[in-house]
């Protein structure tokens, strides 16, 4: 026999949760865009950062691949919280970077904003991850 389910109306998000949950979304995504598309600028003021760092003008690419790539992934509903992870890695990477490599732990607030503004926008959809994944594994 087939089971029969009842959705309440008020299970269903409102424009207003269309809202809440798309403009940080948005905002993030057009953002960490822009930032990444700012690395690879010939006159790009990253250029010297990436050269203090000393790993070479590669990382620079790459990390603003990652930034360009995850901001269209944060769009994305499927792969959002995927998105909101290597955004959150690049935001690590940055931290440390500073603390450890540029001798400017001051430098460090900014990337650290943003890595737990990256964390409460994705917090959510984060903890559903591990939850699922966690039941998937014990069931």
């Amino acid at each position: 026999m087939e089971e029969v389910k009842f959705k309440l109306i008020e299970d269903q998000p409102s424009w207003i949760d269309h809202l809440r949950r798309w403009l940080p979304r948005l905002a993030v995504g057009g953002l960490f865009f822009f930032v990444g598309k700012s690395k690879f600028g010939a006159q790009s003021s990253w250029i010297k950062t990436f050269e203090q760092i000393g790993f070479g003008q590669w990382l620079r690419y790459v990390t603003g691949g990652i930034q360009i790539a995850s901001a269209i992934m944060i769009l994305i509903p499927r792969i959002f919280v995927w998105g909101i992870l290597m955004l959150a890695a690049t935001m690590l990477g940055a931290i440390a970077a500073w603390l450890f490599l540029l001798g400017n732990p001051f430098n460090a607030i900014f990337p650290g904003a943003l890595l737990l503004g990256l964390l409460v926008i994705g917090g959510e959809d984060l903890l559903n991850l591990v939850a699922r994944r966690k039941s998937r594994d014990l069931g």
